[in-house]
């Protein structure tokens, strides 16, 4: 299998922050629960009065830098996934509908967990550095000598906490991504890693 032209590559890691974000909106307008990092996005916004768009970006932005004590080096993908994600998401919002109905509600959300895996795959596979709550996990897993799952828990765990605090939607969905997202992102890293060697990194964000 041949590997990807830069163009090509560029292209896939465009297309998957920019579904990473549409995935976000459309498990909000679920209203079933949402990611971590989502929560907290949620909860800053609700509580600041800024869009979740730019409440995304901001946390983007004030976690990487706390990858410079941590000598972590961001790539391109890492500086993109901190400007796109959040205009995406904001954009689904403001396209996207709210969800009445459990059916409903159940539809769009699991919609919105295979398309952000699917997301996972498509930008990570391009290979154009980590996000940025990647570096700072293994930053911290560098200088404290924790388990990769120990700090990736603490920081998801540290996230959610804050962010349900601030106000952040925390349900049965939250759970349900945390155990479904990893093996989901099994499925589709493989699909879009054309280089077929070991992935640096086990997750996007």
């Amino acid at each position: 299998m041949p590997t990807l032209t830069f163009t090509k590559r560029l292209l896939q890691l465009l297309l998957g922050l920019f579904l990473f974000g549409i995935a976000s909106a459309l498990m909000i307008r679920a209203n079933l629960g949402i990611a971590p990092w989502d929560v907290l996005g949620q909860g800053i916004a609700v509580r600041s009065g800024l869009s979740f768009g730019l409440a995304t970006n901001l946390i983007g932005a004030a976690v990487l830098l706390m990858w410079w004590p941590l000598r972590q080096k961001p790539g391109l993908g890492t500086l993109l996934n901190v400007l796109m994600i959040g205009p995406s998401a904001q954009l689904g919002l403001t396209v996207l509908p709210t969800v009445n109905g459990l059916g409903w509600q159940l539809l769009v959300f699991a919609a919105g967990l295979v398309l952000m895996a699917t997301a996972t795959g498509l930008y990570i596979g391009a290979r154009f550095g980590p996000g940025p709550r990647d570096g700072l996990m293994t930053g911290l897993h560098a200088r404290t000598g924790r388990a990769i799952w120990q700090v990736r828990t603490l920081i998801e765990a540290t996230a959610l906490l804050i962010g349900g605090w601030l106000g952040g939607n925390i349900g049965w969905g939250t759970l349900v991504f945390a155990l479904l997202i990893g093996p989901l992102c099994g499925l589709t890293l493989p699909l879009f890693d054309r280089q077929r060697r070991p992935l640096d990194l086990p997750l996007a964000r």
